[in-house]
């Protein structure tokens, strides 16, 4: 890890933060920013976060979602377990089909939301890197058409780039609305965005 962008991290606003808190990433703080503009997900809520570790975005829902809630967190990392009993992660590859039935087959009910702050290995060529975070993008959509009720809502990280139009119009098939989302925690000079695609459009059989 380069030492500059080390001592960068710690001098930044919301990794202190994060610290002070006792949350995991400072990557809780977009979620919570998100929500708190749109409400996607609720107090009582289920919600599947994909790309969990090391969990930040787990402990955001989590206090969201209040102890009649459940979250379940799912990454191709081992996330250090939760106290909480409404709080599940478990071990998966997104892209793999077995993972979404594991993810059906602990989840209590059809989700509210799914959330995936998902990344592939950046390799530092950048049409690669957006090519391979819609890609992971493109694999949580699947998972979210499956798991989500009617009427669900979906948030996914993306990078900017050409193929993102595409994938916004794909997401407007499935949701009612859909909007591009820049949370203030998420790096100004970062080309991270979110989509949040609300109201899952119920489709015939």
């Amino acid at each position: 890890m380069p030492k500059a962008w080390v001592r960068e991290r710690k001098k930044d606003h919301y990794y202190k933060k994060a610290k002070e808190e006792k949350y995991r990433s400072r990557a809780t703080y977009k979620l919570f920013q998100a929500v708190k503009k749109y409400h996607f997900i609720e107090n009582g809520n289920v919600v599947v976060d994909l790309g969990a570790a090391p969990g930040g975005w787990v402990q955001a829902a989590r206090k969201i979602v209040g102890t009649k809630g459940f979250v379940l967190g799912v990454d191709l990392k081992s996330i250090e377990p939760f106290s909480q009993p409404n709080v599940r992660t478990m071990i998966g590859d997104i892209t793999e089909e077995e993972t979404l039935e594991q993810i059906l087959g602990f989840l209590p009910r059809k989700a509210d939301a799914v959330i995936s702050d998902a990344s592939p290995n950046i390799s530092g060529i950048w049409e690669v890197d957006h090519a391979r975070q819609i890609d992971l993008a493109q694999q949580a959509l699947k998972i979210a058409l499956k798991a989500l009720k009617a009427s669900g809502n979906f948030f996914v990280k993306v990078f900017e780039g050409d193929l993102l139009n595409d994938f916004i119009d794909e997401l407007k098939q499935h949701f009612e609305v859909v909007r591009i989302v820049k949370p203030k925690a998420s790096r100004a000079k970062s080309s991270e965005l979110f989509i949040l695609g609300m109201h899952l459009i119920q489709t015939a059989c």
